[in-house]
């Protein structure tokens, strides 16, 4: 097993890892300059041969990507072939952070400021060359804020959100 930096070369690995799982997201841009680590790990071929069979739902099968046994690749030339089983992109992102004076003027004066504080957010998040940004909403607020984000475009994300620190 060896970790390494992401190359263009690798790309159609990545592209039939990315379909197989059919999660359902398009592959993102991998030349994007948001993405900050791109890191795959190459698995040998004997390596994985050694590792046996696989348990999948409770059955043993055969890895289903590797070579069958009676392959003859490689066996001319002696080399070792490897493949990518794995990568891990981290894409910059930004966290939203909302700050405001509840005092501050009418509900509706509040309202009007977060727009106009929405709007040149959005324009300064773009022409920085972020592609999105996120929300993390207060259980409390959750429900009645994340209604009016919604009509400004906010998406709730169906995925669970886990973090750690770094």
């Amino acid at each position: 097993m060896r970790i390494r930096e992401y190359t263009p070369n690798d790309f159609e690995a990545l592209r039939r890892m990315h379909t197989a799982q059919g999660f359902g997201y398009p592959l993102p841009d991998l030349d994007s300059p948001m993405f900050l680590s791109k890191l795959v790990l190459e698995v040998d071929d004997e390596e994985e041969a050694s590792a046996g069979k696989e348990q999948i739902e409770g059955r043993e099968v055969g890895d289903l990507d590797s070579p069958p046994e009676n392959s003859s690749r490689g066996a001319l030339s002696g080399a070792k072939h490897s493949r990518i089983a794995m990568a891990v992109l981290l894409r910059l992102t930004a966290e939203t952070y909302l700050l405001h004076d509840p005092a501050a003027g009418t509900p509706r004066q509040r309202w009007r400021n977060f727009l106009a504080m929405h709007d040149a957010v959005r324009q300064d998040a773009a022409a920085r060359g972020l592609d999105d940004a996120q929300a993390f909403l207060p259980p409390r607020i959750a429900r009645s804020f994340g209604r009016r984000l919604a009509r400004l475009g906010w998406s709730r994300d169906p995925w669970p959100c886990f973090s750690r620190r770094v």
